[in-house]
C-alpha cells in the first residue's frame, strides 16, 4: 500500500525554525565530538550496488551500511548513547558550576558524577543497546524495558551492556508507558527516542544523533564522483531516523533535494495511516511483525510534523518483502558486496523492490535510468538464528 503526498512543496508545512536548528546541515559537527569519545568510532562504508542497478532499471544504487556501526550492529548506535552523553554532561557541569570539555567526560570525577544518574528507556532492541553502551561509557547506570516481541537473543544482546532488563507485556508502545511511569517514579532520566507533547529534547538530541549517518552518505557518494541522491527510502517505526535524515538532506540540499519515501511493515503502518487519516493517529495492535525494530505503533510527534514537511510517499510492505530484500543483500549477484541486513535493516531496499514493480509507483516516483537512489541498512543481523532461517546462511 502505497501514498503519495502531492501538495506542492510551497503548499506544505514548513519545517519548524526549531527542528531546522536541531538537525539542519550544522547538527553533525554537534554530535561528533561527543561520539568521538568512543574509541570504535569511524565512518560506517556506502557500497554502490551496479548489478542490483541494473536490474530494477535504476541508474545507480548505494546501500549506506551501519550493520557495524561502533560494534553495536545499527545506526541506533548514533542516537541513545550520544543523547546519554549530552545528558551527563549536562549533569556534570551543573554538579561542579562550570564549563566542562567534553573530552574530560571520562576523567575520573566525571565519571563519579555521572555515577548518580540513572537512564531508562523502551526498546525494541537497538535503541537499548546504544543507551546501555552510552551509559556504560559515561559511568551512570541504565535500566532498559522491552516489551513482548523482543526476541530472547535481542534481549540478551541488551543485557551485555545494560545494568537491568525489565520484560513488558504488550507492545512497544506498552513499553514506552512503563518506562515512562517508572523512570518519571524513580526520578531517573528518559531517554526515549519517540516524541510527545511535552517531551521533545531528548528524542531531538537523539535525532540529531542519526544526521551523522547522512553526512556520510553524501561524502561518500561524492566519493563515487556521482551527484546526490535523488531518492531516499527510509524506514520508519515511530519514525524519528527517517525524519532526522529527511530534515537534514532538505535543509543540506535545499531545491536539490531528493524524494523521501517511508517504508513501515504492513503490521505496523502508523506514519501511512497518519497521512491517510490526516493527522497523527495511534494504530490499533495487530499481529506481529518480524521487522522488530519497526513495530511501533504510534508515531513521534517531532517526527511526524518533519515528515509532513518532507515526505514524497508513505508505503508499507508484506512480511515476505523484507525477508526476500534480506535475501538479495545476502547473496547478491555479479560484483555486488554482500551486505548482512537484519529484517528491519533490509525494509529499505523492500520498499524500492515494490516501487520499481508497480509501473503507477514508478512513474508517480520518477524512477528511471536518471534515478540514484540511496537505502540504508539499519542493523545487521541482530537476531542470527532468525536470520540464518530466512537468508539460509
Amino acid at each position: 500500500m502505497a501514498f503519495l503526498n502531492n501538495q506542492p512543496s510551497g503548499r506544505r508545512p514548513p519545517l519548524m525554525p526549531g527542528d531546522r536548528a536541531m538537525l539542519g546541515e550544522n547538527a553533525p559537527q554537534q554530535v561528533r565530538p561527543y561520539l568521538s569519545l568512543w574509541p570504535e568510532f569511524q565512518p560506517t562504508p556506502t557500497f554502490r550496488m551496479p548489478n542490483l542497478a541494473g536490474r530494477l532499471g535504476i541508474g545507480s544504487l548505494f546501500v549506506k551500511d551501519e550493520g557495524k556501526r561502533l560494534g553495536l550492529g545499527s545506526f541506533k548506535a548514533l542516537g541513545g548513547a550520544y543523547a546519554v552523553m549530552r545528558l551527563v554532561h549536562g549533569h556534570v557541569e551543573q554538579r561542579l558550576g562550570r564549563s566542562v570539555a567534553i573530552e574530560d567526560l571520562l576523567t575520573p570525577r566525571a565519571r563519579e558524577i555521572a555515577a548518580e544518574l540513572t537512564v531508562g528507556c523502551a526498546t525494541d532492541g537497538n535503541h537499548g543497546r546504544s543507551v546501555a553502551a552510552g551509559a556504560r561509557l559515561m559511568g551512570c547506570r541504565s535500566v532498559i524495558f522491552v516489551h513482548a516481541g523482543v526476541s530472547a537473543a535481542r534481549t540478551d544482546a541488551i543485557r551485555s551492556f545494560a545494568d537491568e532488563v525489565v520484560r513488558v507485556a504488550g507492545t512497544y508502545d506498552d513499553s514506552v508507558d512503563e518506562a515512562l511511569r517508572v523512570c518519571t517514579e524513580r526520578r531517573w532520566q528518559v531517554v526515549s527516542d519517540t516524541s510527545w507533547p511535552g517531551y521533545e529534547a531528548t528524542p531531538g538530541l537523539i535525532a540529531q544523533g542519526y544526521t551523522i549517518l547522512a553526512q556520510e552518505a553524501l561524502q561518500q557518494i561524492a566519493g563515487f564522483g556521482e551527484d546526490g541522491p535523488t531518492h531516499v527510502f527510509l524506514q520508519a517505526g515511530v519514525g524519528g531516523f527517517a525524519g532526522a535524515i529527511a530534515c537534514f538532506m532538505t535543509e543540506k540540499l535545499g531545491a536539490a533535494r531528493p524524494k523521501f519515501v517511508i517504508v513501515e511493515p504492513d503490521r505496523a503502518a502508523c506514519l501511512l495511516e497518519s497521512f491517510r487519516r490526516g493527522e497523527i493517529s495511534r494504530i490499533a495492535q495487530g499481529e506481529p511483525t518480524i521487522m522488530a525494530g519497526l513495530e511501533c505503533y504510534q508515531p513521534s510527534l517531532v517526527a511526524w510534523r518533519i515528515l509532513l514537511a518532507c515526505a514524497d510517499q508513505f508505503q508499507s510492505i508484506p512480511e515476505e518483502a523484507a525477508m526476500e530484500a534480506m535475501r538479495i543483500l545476502g547473496r547478491p549477484r555479479g560484483h555486488d558486496p554482500i551486505v548482512i541486513a537484519g529484517e528491519s535493516g533490509a525494509a529499505g531496499l523492500a520498499g524500492l523492490l515494490a516501487a520499481t514493480r508497480d509501473a503507477a509507483q514508478r512513474d508517480a516516483l520518477g524512477l528511471g535510468l536518471q534515478s540514484r537512489l540511496l537505502l540504508v541498512n539499519t542493523e545487521t543481523a541482530t537476531d542470527p538464528a532468525s536470520y540464518e532461517a530466512i537468508v539460509g546462511q
